[in-house]
């Protein structure tokens, strides 16, 4: 199964594919799509766009883990990373792939255990589940495969309480 996880925003969108196979999960690809904050929104969440279309078709996963947008303090950065959200939503539904909403406490409980865990655990987590030579940066690529993980075990468990 190879889950695409998207971490939304329109400055930096983190995105990761995660393979898993025989037990093991391979990161296929990661990175992140950037835009210019002088550029148009609407030009920034069509660079987005376009660029994770690429990305479904090139890849084909068979599901988008997104993070579900949480703001606790920081209401002002809600908007545009709930565009970039809608964008991920789009692309979801346009290639006709499941999504699978996480919030950032299951992302952190599903790779760590522990849902109150730091950023730091989280990228050495991922750094190690995914047998990587270094950590991912920035560190929205780390949340995005931190997501994918996540999504891959979930639909790795929704599989499994279908089937039996």
């Amino acid at each position: 199964m190879l889950a695409l996880g998207i971490d939304p925003g329109t400055a930096i969108c983190g995105y990761g594919l995660v393979e898993q196979s025989r037990g093991k999960l391979i990161a296929k690809t990661y990175g992140a799509i950037t835009t210019s904050p002088k550029a148009r929104m609407q030009d920034r969440l069509l660079k987005i766009y376009n660029e994770l279309t690429e990305l479904i078709k090139t890849f084909q996963p068979e599901i988008i883990g997104v993070e579900k947008l949480f703001f606790g303090r920081n209401s002002t950065t809600a908007i545009p990373v709930g565009q970039a959200r809608g964008i991920v939503l789009l692309c979801a539904a346009q290639n006709n792939l499941d999504l699978l909403e996480i919030t950032p406490n299951e992302v952190k409980m599903s790779i760590t255990g522990y849902g109150g865990a730091t950023k730091e655990q989280i990228i050495y987590m991922v750094t190690k589940i995914l047998n990587l030579s270094e950590p991912p940066k920035p560190d929205d690529t780390a949340d995005a495969l931190a997501i994918a993980i996540a999504a891959s075990y979930e639909a790795n468990s929704l599989v499994r309480r279908n089937f039996f």
